[in-house]
């Protein structure tokens, strides 16, 4: 059993600082875990992980940006069933290399985090957990966050926030927060190896339900650091999603 799950949520911080700095330091690998698993229901009749974005599908941008980032040595792709042999076979096309399983997701995204993390060997000091669905997530990003959680324990990449954000009480506006302490967080999201798994099995044994991996992790008190993000480093949800996406591409190869 994970010695995080043996643990109350007032001690389990302290253990985990123990263990970081006593056997994980700054070295140890860092595996990926990208997620491909969802269902695509906004996108449209096509699956967004395979659609053509400027020269080859979204899931193989975001697979060559962590194969093309040294911080990284392994890469797990949690996927649905039936798009487990296309993403082998685009993985052979493209050579990326680091990819070493593809495996079947979960439900819900926290259900294939858990599953992706749990497929992480025993080896591994830090786990980067990446949605598929952002192509545009560059190796300096990957590689300042994976730093930054070497340091600490966690960290995410964010954008401030440009909107004013309302919160509402069913069509009525209850609050309104101050935008400056607001962040809107990106992936990969990056922890300690023995903390992510951990608080994923606690959140799934609880059946609590988080929108992202960050959150399971707060869950135990733990300060997530945040890393630059870029606003580029989208996901990809909807089709005006890919008209945005394909003019940043434009962008690149054009500078």
């Amino acid at each position: 059993m994970n010695f995080l799950n043996k643990l109350s949520k007032r001690t389990v911080k302290k253990a985990v600082k123990k263990t970081y700095k006593k056997a994980y330091a700054n070295s140890g690998r860092c595996v990926a875990v990208v997620l491909a698993a969802g269902s695509s229901s906004r996108f449209g009749d096509e699956d967004k992980i395979f659609a053509n974005l400027w020269d080859k599908p979204v899931i193989a941008h975001s697979l060559l940006a962590f194969q093309n980032c040294a911080a990284v040595d392994e890469i797990i792709v949690v996927t649905r069933e039936d798009a487990i042999m296309n993403i082998a076979e685009l993985c052979k096309y493209h050579s990326i290399s680091k990819v070493k399983k593809i495996i079947r997701g979960g439900e819900t995204r926290q259900q294939s985090s858990f599953i992706g993390v749990n497929e992480v060997d025993s080896d591994a000091r830090i786990i980067a957990i990446h949605d598929g669905a952002r192509p545009l997530i560059t190796p300096e990003i990957i590689e300042q966050t994976v730093a930054a959680a070497r340091a600490g324990m966690a960290a995410v990449p964010a954008v401030p926030v440009k909107d004013t954000v309302k919160v509402c009480d069913g069509s009525a506006v209850a609050s309104t927060p101050d935008r400056n302490t607001l962040r809107a967080v990106q992936t990969p999201q990056v922890f300690v190896a023995e903390l992510i798994k951990g608080a994923l099995t606690a959140a799934e044994n609880a059946g609590a339900q988080y929108t992202d991996d960050c959150a399971a992790a707060e869950a135990f008190g733990v300060k997530i650091t945040l890393v630059e993000g870029s606003e580029e480093n989208i996901k990809i949800t909807t089709p005006m999603d890919m008209t945005v996406a394909n003019a940043v591409m434009e962008r690149r190869w054009c500078r």
